[in-house]
């Protein structure tokens, strides 16, 4: 099919399909429900994994046909934030390096908004430095895992089937090679999820607690004792994911926006239009820097750290938007809405991006030692035994 033709008709299929309510981010069962039956019909339909295997489950279409789609895409609203996990960092991780059993069994229902997945790596003492987790998995009787422990800052988890668990196999080697990578079911007995609220008011995420919970055989994702590399892959997907999509989307998803701002400014004032120019030049830059790195992904080029410096650009653009959003409004910035919503939602949860997803400082640490190739922090504990350091309550 002609390029041209395929937007055309991803354009039309839009305008008739995406619902007007609620709204992305809606953590309301209606919404995710919403959700649901929005990806079977955006499956269907061939636009959900444009260019994922179609062998499991995917369209098998090109890059160029996944660009068209999200252009139009951009220009509404997607009710699918339950699935962004899911779609940006789980189900691209099962990709890479799913056994041909976990493909087949989890991509396609994914895809179809069957499953919603979750990420648990953090932990109340293991944030930025994800190595230094304690959750615990021991080997059960039949092959599978015995898990316990803690994890913390997870998006979704209230509605996630399923979600990557990173935990500790080993305590007799180094942390970064003690670790492995397992699917657990969500619903399974001894699995407690309990909602976070932040200071807009609404829970974005929550603790999760593990209490002797069973993981079936045939679970991990990767190797055994290779959960750091896998790690690695996952957490290459979610900068990506995070930083993708700037610049190319609507008003909805920038607190300094015309659409945000038009009714508390003058947009006319030649120094209001100065900042707002400056807003979309780092807007496009960033979104022409995503879209760089994710041709590069799907040709095959691992775009490596440099994705870190994706996170950090937008992290820094986020807080930037906010800064600019505040200083145009004045007053009206501060008129909170009930349930966390509009400006004054917008710039109180701009800070947490420079938290989710690794911090500003540790972006800064992984673009120096493995872009810049500068001189690596010293590490007293990278030949130390795990069960010899004193991490977060361990002692």
């Amino acid at each position: 099919m002609d390029l041209e033709e395929y937007r055309r008709q991803a354009r039309d299929w839009l305008a008739a399909n995406v619902p007007g309510a609620p709204a992305e981010g809606s953590a309301a069962e209606d919404g995710v429900a919403t959700a649901r039956e929005f990806m079977a019909r955006l499956y269907d339909a061939g636009y959900s994994g444009i260019t994922w295997p179609a062998e499991w489950g995917g369209q098998g279409l090109t890059q160029a046909e996944d660009r068209a789609f999200a252009a139009e895409a951009a220009r509404v609203s997607l009710p699918i934030y339950v699935f962004s996990i899911g779609l940006g960092m789980c189900g691209p991780t099962l990709v890479d390096l799913g056994t041909p059993e976990q493909k087949a069994r989890h991509i396609r229902r994914l895809l179809r908004g069957e499953e919603i997945w979750c990420q648990l790596f953090s932990e109340p003492g293991a944030g930025s430095d994800v190595a230094a987790l304690q959750t615990r998995a021991v080997p059960a009787d039949d092959g599978g895992w015995i898990v316990n422990g803690q994890k913390v800052w997870t998006s979704v988890a209230q509605h996630a089937d399923y979600g990557l668990l990173l935990a500790r196999t080993d305590v007799e080697v180094p942390k970064h090679k003690g670790l492995t990578m397992l699917i657990v079911d969500m619903h399974a007995p001894g699995v407690t999820v309990r909602p976070l609220k932040d200071m807009t008011g609404r829970a974005h995420f929550n603790e999760i607690f593990f209490d002797d919970v069973h993981i079936a055989p045939g679970s991990v994702v990767g190797e055994v004792n290779g959960g750091w590399s896998s790690a690695v892959t996952t957490l290459l997907h979610e900068r990506l994911s995070i930083s993708s999509g700037v610049g190319m989307s609507g008003p909805r998803d920038n607190p300094a926006s015309l659409d945000a701002l038009r009714e508390v400014v003058d947009v006319q004032d030649p120094l209001v239009r100065d900042q707002l120019v400056e807003l979309h030049i780092r807007s496009r830059a960033l979104a022409l820097f995503n879209a760089k790195l994710s041709q590069e992904t799907k040709a095959g080029i691992f775009p490596g750290a440099r994705g870190s410096a994706a996170k950090l650009l937008l992290a820094e653009l986020t807080n930037f938007q906010a800064d600019l959003a505040v200083s145009l409004a004045g007053p009206q910035a501060l008129a909170y809405e009930p349930g966390g919503g509009g400006l004054a939602g917008a710039i109180a949860l701009a800070p947490a991006m420079s938290l989710g997803g690794g911090t500003n400082e540790i972006m800064r640490n992984i673009i120096g030692d493995r872009v810049l190739n500068l001189p690596p922090e010293p590490r007293a504990d990278k030949n130390v035994p795990f069960k010899d350091l004193k991490v977060g309550t361990q002692s």
